[in-house]
């Protein structure tokens, strides 16, 4: 088996290269096949998530290639069938873009529930609404569903909650259905804003995104183009907060400052020196880290895929801090592994209450999901001793190499592997 060992890291120092958005890539790869050509996208991070969507692609006809400098090629013209393998869909979280891709061109698609990191539930209730509004029907199996459209037409959809993937979702179905579609609540991600350039430069005709109002103008076709993924603001923000666990500083380069407002904000608030550049971002640490409140939400929100690395800084910080999750309330599996680090940390209601400055001591810890894996490498900068960290597997789904970029910076880091140590002789204590 493999797992990450970390060491008590006093002084970090360097500089980090944010890759690809993940959130941003996985829609891309599904939106590339609403045309008969070739697309090309740059800069799409080799995650394991980027894999299996691969494989999916490829499974249905779909020609995808890799070339040297990484950028990725796909000419879905060969596409023959849209019947998705319900297990290797349901492994990721966004096995509902295909729906969005290609009901419209083929009429009927089937494919997995959700998947990836389970926050007990990923409800796509929004997207069976719009999509059934654009004229879709869908067929409920035990493992996996079948949507089926003659022909879909545009509506005024109102999302009855925001949604990031809803709107993508039926942004793709819209881009060829057969009218106006008006998207009412729709998320104001960068990563909608960045499917909607791709679609744009596809031909599509779609206004608004990065607003609450998206219009889209139905086509009857796309053409293929060349298409740069926005950089990971999420991982940005985790790199950011590492400069609050020790002395020193980190830059990210390859960022786009404003997509991380309120992470900056928030950084600066604790105690963090920050300094902004056209595409960098500085974090200094200043020594004087302060509690805080933070509460998650939609974009231009506090994002609730950084409130797990903000709580291990958080357990740095004199007083007590509170984080009130909004967006997934039960994602708060990473507290019970930073607990048996030392943490004192009480979660009631989707609300975690910390106890700041306390002492933390590695220990073996358990990954349940991409972002608690960075919170748990975090805390084991600042921890006593040597953290070992299993299921790294989780943390692989988003990073393409996180042991690197975070030895990048001076962590003591490293991914050990062994046929001779099982999970449970590392997970016996832990689970």
């Amino acid at each position: 088996m493999r797992w990450i060992n970390v060491e008590h890291t006093p002084e970090i120092k360097g500089n980090v290269t944010i890759p690809g958005s993940k959130n941003s890539s996985l829609a891309l790869l599904a939106a590339a096949l609403l045309t008969d050509e070739s697309v090309t996208l740059l800069g799409i991070p080799n995650i394991s998530d980027f894999r299996v969507i691969c494989q999916m692609e490829k499974e249905i006809g779909c020609h995808i290639t890799i070339d040297d400098a990484g950028a990725v090629h796909i000419n879905p013209n060969s596409i023959n069938h849209t019947s998705f393998d319900p297990k290797k869909s349901s492994s990721i979280r966004t096995g509902y873009y295909f729906v969005g891709a290609l009901l419209a061109k083929f009429g009927k698609v089937s494919v997995g529930y959700p998947g990836g990191d389970n926050f007990v539930s990923r409800p796509i209730d929004q997207h069976i609404k719009a999509l059934q509004m654009l004229g879709a029907t869908f067929t409920f199996h035990e493992d996996y569903y079948e949507v089926e459209a003659t022909e879909l037409r545009g509506e005024t959809i109102y999302f009855d909650k925001i949604t990031s993937g809803g709107t993508i979702n039926i942004m793709l179905a819209a881009a060829r259905a057969k009218g106006t579609t008006v998207l009412l609540n729709a998320a104001c991600d960068p990563e909608v804003s960045d499917t909607a350039i791709l679609l744009n430069k596809m031909g599509a005709k779609i206004t608004g995104a990065g607003t609450s109002t998206i219009k889209i103008v139905g086509v009857t076709h796309l053409t293929g183009c060349t298409h740069q993924v926005i950089p990971d603001r999420l991982i940005a923000g985790s790199f950011l907060m590492a400069a609050g666990l020790a002395t020193g500083s980190v830059t990210v380069n390859n960022v786009i400052p404003e997509h991380l407002g309120s992470c900056i904000s928030k950084l600066q608030e604790i105690g963090i020196a920050i300094v902004e550049g056209d595409q960098s971002i500085t974090a200094y640490a200043t020594g004087k880290l302060k509690a805080t409140r933070v509460r998650t939400g939609m974009y231009p929100g506090f994002a609730t895929d950084l409130q797990q690395p903000l709580t291990s800084l958080l357990t740095q910080a004199p007083g007590k801090s509170i984080i009130n999750e909004q967006v997934y309330p039960n994602r708060f599996n990473h507290v019970q592994q930073l607990a048996r680090m030392g943490a004192d940390i009480d979660v009631r209601n989707g609300v975690a209450f910390i106890k700041g400055k306390t002492p933390l001591k590695g220990t073996n810890v358990h990954v349940s999901d991409i972002r608690a894996g960075i919170s748990l490498i975090l805390a084991g900068i600042t921890a006593e001793g040597k953290t070992t960290i299993t299921g790294i597997e989780h943390i692989e789904r988003g990073y393409e190499d996180a042991v690197a970029a975070f030895r990048s910076i001076g962590v003591k880091i490293n991914v050990l592997e062994s046929d001779d140590v099982s999970t449970e002789d590392l997970l016996r204590d832990v689970l």
